[in-house]
């Protein structure tokens, strides 16, 4: 049997564990903040990390915790959930992670820590531990929030392009370099203010079901909020090239009026399923924004197998962080 010490170095561990996920969902997703500002040449890479890290922490004024409590409470019965299922959860969404950035492809870190918690919950209980609601609206939104990314991107698109239609291009792009800046910052603030609660909301389910925090608490415990946006903030500052080249130049070419219409038309997707609490990916939603932006000039200018192939990530990344959640929960098991 464990005594107090050990249990309290196990929870010790797994909020450490938790707090690196967050960071590298900062670096993973750091391209959905800055790609499109760093390939139209609005800023330089340097410069935008730290543009958008600055944003993704001034996100904890902004926005209610109401992801984090879909993600602490709404997705799996509180009274299931032991430091087994919490390890198995991060351990399923930490390694997808790191696979998918060494290969570059732009997935999800929300939904591969979805995946990780249902993985590790069903491995030890069985399904029937599940919350279909939460589960369900956060598996639709997998293909509403690239959708909606595409139609307002896209909107966005033709609309600045009736507008200014009189104007020359050259005067176009110098409006829109600056103008860029205000679209590229109000998607990192929605990038920080719905993939930091993700963590809060994974280290709150653990302080609660392990007697740290109550279930009836309206908000994780300040300490949580503060390190969670922290860490994505330090994440997104190292984050990593190799996506950025995917989802900037990859899928199509974009100018600083598309990486405008871009960056809108996913920020204002952002800003509508934070506030719902829905736990959506930023890299679905850019993506989805990217290629509304390019189907507007031509169905060529978007090259569709590559978008095919992270469409082929994001489907495999709730099965695949799930599978691996289940091993690392039964690992756990043989550890501690």
């Amino acid at each position: 049997m464990q005594t107090v010490s050990t249990a309290l170095w196990v929870v010790v561990l797994l909020v450490a564990l938790a707090i690196l996920f967050d960071f590298m969902n900062g670096f993973h997703d750091a391209a959905n903040s800055i790609a499109t500002v760093v390939s139209t040449g609005v800023l330089k890479p340097a410069q935008a990390v730290l543009f958008a890290a600055f944003f993704n922490v001034v996100a904890v004024f902004v926005f209610h915790l109401s992801v984090a409590a879909t993600i602490g409470k709404g997705i799996v019965q509180p009274g299931v959930v032991d430091t087994h299922v919490v390890f198995g959860a991060l351990v399923g969404a930490i390694a997808w992670n790191v696979v998918t950035w060494l290969y570059g492809i732009p997935s999800s870190s929300s939904h591969a820590l979805i995946g990780g918690i249902v993985g590790a919950v069903i491995a030890k209980t069985g399904a029937g531990a599940l919350i279909g609601a939460g589960i369900l609206k956060t598996v639709l939104f997998i293909f509403v929030s690239p959708l909606l990314g595409f139609l307002l991107g896209s909107l966005m698109m033709v609309l600045v392009a009736w507008v200014f239609r009189r104007m020359r291009p050259s005067r176009i792009d110098h409006w829109f370099r600056r103008l860029q800046l205000l679209s590229a910052g109000a998607y990192s603030l929605g990038h920080g203010g719905n993939d930091a609660q993700k963590t809060m909301g994974m280290i709150w389910l653990l302080l609660i079901s392990t007697g740290y925090a109550s279930a009836g608490d309206a908000a994780p415990p300040t300490w949580v909020i503060v390190s969670c946006y922290l860490a994505i903030g330090l994440g997104t500052m190292f984050g990593g090239w190799r996506i950025v080249k995917t989802m900037g130049q990859r899928i199509t070419k974009l100018k600083p009026v598309g990486g405008f219409c871009a960056e809108t038309g996913g920020a204002l997707t952002l800003f509508l399923a934070t506030a719902l609490g829905i736990p959506v990916s930023t890299t679905h939603t850019i993506t989805g924004a990217i290629v509304g932006v390019g189907s507007t000039q031509r169905a060529s200018a978007v090259r569709w197998g590559v978008a095919g192939n992270i469409i082929w990530a994001w489907i495999l990344t709730i099965p695949a962080s799930a599978f691996v959640a289940a091993i690392a929960y039964w690992l756990s098991l043989q550890l501690y």
